[in-house]
């Protein structure tokens, strides 16, 4: 199974590299930890990769869409009818993640994952469609075990083959209507929180809704009766299909030893399934930012990642992922472009 093939390929990063990289950059011009996170993120980069004097890398971010079953429970401030229309203006390059992708100068890649909508084949798009939407996961699974896996693997063949083209950085990106709600139900079970702390208002529902909404994911749960050690049957039981292709994203980029720049809330619920199946992907992953959705704190919270900004996102698409990529790409050319203290002919503090 290629899932389980990936999932064992993947390495402990090696902390000997960090302490390199660290080493290097405590001789640049600059008193000692001057330039903070940025600092912590070129170590990481090179700790994840292995490349110890490394190039800015080729970036893409990767923005899964699909449709969610849950919706007619009226989760959502919108019909699933915006999922297909967001797609088609990812693909003129209309949206958020695209204005912001084209700032970083990195690729988009828009993938139909699940969308309940036959495209047309169009420049951009990429067709992996495991079914067309989820199933409603307050009265039955969301997918089967078989198309859970499927997702997954959507996911890792992707990884492999932006490995394979040479890309070194990795964004994650999504859209789909009511996947908040399959997040918060992932969340409340990854994380062991109750559901009204980690169920937010997603597209911006008024107060009935979100009451609706919390309640449909509780009863939901209690269908269900998940073990939060088993994440592929939280996967199928509860997730989205871009969730899974998200999980299955980050699991093929640690393999090939890429870094993986986390978007908000929905990104974060793949991580947890990403990092329930194999703890040692969570090494590999930056959080960009703290989304305005309540769950996500829990999310950072649980996996041990601090976000690198808090602009009050709650868009998703890749937008943040775009904006902690071009950090990470800052982070890198400081690593590698400072001069040294001896290269620059520069005094040191006086001991």
């Amino acid at each position: 199974m290629l899932s389980r093939e990936t999932i064992d390929r993947i390495q402990p990063t090696d902390p000997r590299l960090l302490a390199q990289a660290q080493a290097r950059l405590d001789r640049l011009t600059k008193p000692i930890g001057s330039l903070g996170r940025l600092e912590e993120l070129a170590a990481r980069y090179v700790m994840i990769t292995g490349e110890v004097k490394p190039k800015v890398p080729r970036g893409a971010v990767f923005t899964f869409a699909a449709d969610h079953g849950v919706t007619v429970e009226g989760v959502s401030a919108y019909p699933s009818a915006v999922t297909p229309q967001m797609v088609l203006n990812f693909l003129r390059g209309g949206a958020g993640v695209n204005v912001l992708a084209r700032h970083v100068g990195i690729d988009v890649r828009v993938v139909d994952i699940g969308v309940a909508f036959d495209f047309e084949a169009a420049p951009g798009l990429i067709h992996k469609k495991v079914m067309p939407g989820t199933k409603n996961l307050l009265v039955e699974s969301a997918m089967s075990p078989t198309q859970a896996e499927q997702a997954l693997q959507v996911g890792i063949e992707l990884a492999t083959e932006a490995a394979q083209q040479g890309i070194g950085l990795i964004g994650t990106g999504e859209m789909g209507i009511g996947n908040t709600t399959a997040s918060s139900a992932i969340t409340a079970v990854m994380t062991g929180q109750p559901v009204s702390e980690v169920t937010g208002r997603g597209t911006g529902i008024d107060e009935a809704s979100h009451a609706r909404k919390i309640d449909v994911i509780q009863r939901a749960l209690d269908l269900h009766r998940l073990d939060s050690t088993n994440a592929m049957e939280v996967l199928a039981k509860v997730g989205g299909l871009e969730i899974g292709g998200l999980a299955g994203l980050m699991l093929g980029a640690a393999a090939a030893r890429i870094p993986v720049v986390l978007d908000g809330f929905i990104a974060g619920a793949a991580a947890l399934i990403a990092v329930g199946l194999q703890p040692r992907c969570n090494d590999y992953l930056i959080a960009s930012h703290r989304s305005v959705e309540q769950g996500h704190q829990a999310i950072l919270d649980h996996l041990g990642l601090k976000p690198l900004f808090d602009l009050d996102l709650r868009l998703g698409e890749g937008t943040g992922a775009c904006l902690g990529m071009s950090l990470v790409f800052a982070a890198i050319k400081i690593l590698t472009e400072m001069a040294t203290f001896d290269e620059a002919g520069v005094s040191e503090r006086n001991t």
